[in-house]
């Protein structure tokens, strides 16, 4: 059945895959742009065809956000800045709170039936290092610059759930939870987490720290959202979406066995921790690693495959996708 559904931050990696999922099951998709003259090169990166349209709204300013929402069934709330490029050095928490309640109070004025919010498996860091993390679980991380992104995460999450708990007639929440992304590249605005392959195939990373992530495929985490969204029992429900741990060693092992001479430039040579802890203080990106060396998370899906039997592909395939995307869009 085709319903409206708006998806925030139209542009980034996360919403690309997830409008192309939801006008594949038809339904009418807005999308909320900060600037409407990246629309058609949105439309041409997603290659689509369907019932897409943009709106102007933007994370800090209120204007645009009643319009964005107007007329929506659903929306899936995909915006949230992270603390490289653009953002880098900058104060990442006030806008990812501010959007979220902006999103989520639009939406309630819209008569929105519920909202999917996309979290992060940051938000559910156990206090116990590589002890399990459910749904169940909450980060509880120092206000510390190492912690930002995780903290700016679990603040916006936990706001969201405080907002729609003093709205007993709606909108419904949902929340989707992941891991690592990885996946085809669409254009060479990159994700961080897809950045980390191009720094391998690159030789940009002459040398790999000893941290490693769960991986979830953009393809899948797309449709996790989808099934989030109109799934009556996924209503008031938070969804870890994580497959497989690899090390980033590990990865380089497959780009090297699987890629041959495109991965001429990856490096095997590991990091010592302590050298990355001695350069931390004075390199923000390694100070926001420092608290994962070494750390082997054993994040749990399970809710999410007993709710919609949904899994993730093998984390090698997802590795290995996105690096022959970024090798057909010559960004490797």
């Amino acid at each position: 059945m085709s319903e409206s559904v708006l998806v925030t931050g139209g542009s980034g990696f996360v919403a690309g895959y997830v409008v192309r999922e939801l006008l594949g099951r038809g339904h009418r998709v807005r999308a909320t742009l900060r600037n409407l003259r990246r629309g058609e090169a949105v439309r041409r990166k997603l290659g689509v065809e369907g019932d897409l349209s943009f709106v102007a709204a933007d994370l800090l300013s209120d204007d645009g956000w009643d319009a964005a929402t107007e007329g929506m069934t659903y929306v899936v709330h995909t915006a949230s800045p992270m603390p490289v490029g653009e953002h880098r050095g900058q104060d990442i928490t006030t806008p990812a709170r501010a959007g979220t309640r902006r999103v989520l109070q639009a939406a309630r004025r819209a008569g929105v039936r519920r909202v999917v919010l996309t979290s992060s498996t940051a938000a559910a860091i156990p206090a116990e290092p590589e002890a399990p993390a459910d749904e169940q679980t909450w980060s509880d991380l120092p206000d510390q610059p190492r912690y930002v992104y995780p903290r700016a995460k679990t603040l916006a999450e936990q706001d969201a759930w405080r907002i729609v708990r003093g709205w007993p007639d709606g909108p419904e929440l949902t929340t989707v939870l992941p891991a690592n992304i990885q996946g085809p590249a669409l254009d060479e605005d990159l994700s961080p987490s897809v950045t980390l392959i191009r720094l391998m195939l690159t030789g940009k990373m002459p040398a790999l720290p000893h941290m490693g992530y769960s991986i979830v495929d953009v393809r899948d985490l797309a449709v996790l959202h989808a099934e989030a969204m109109t799934a009556p029992a996924a209503a008031g429900q938070r969804f870890i979406a994580a497959g497989e741990f690899l090390w980033f060693h590990e990865m380089a092992a497959i780009l090297r066995d699987r890629l041959g001479p495109d991965a001429a430039k990856v490096s095997l040579r590991r990091l010592p921790n302590w050298v990355v802890r001695a350069a931390a203080p004075f390199n923000a990106e390694l100070n926001q690693v420092v608290p994962s060396l070494g750390v082997r998370s054993r994040l749990s899906s399970a809710h999410a495959e007993r709710t919609f039997g949904w899994r993730t592909r093998p984390a090698a395939d997802s590795v290995l996708d996105t690096a022959k995307s970024l090798l057909s869009l010559g960004l490797a």
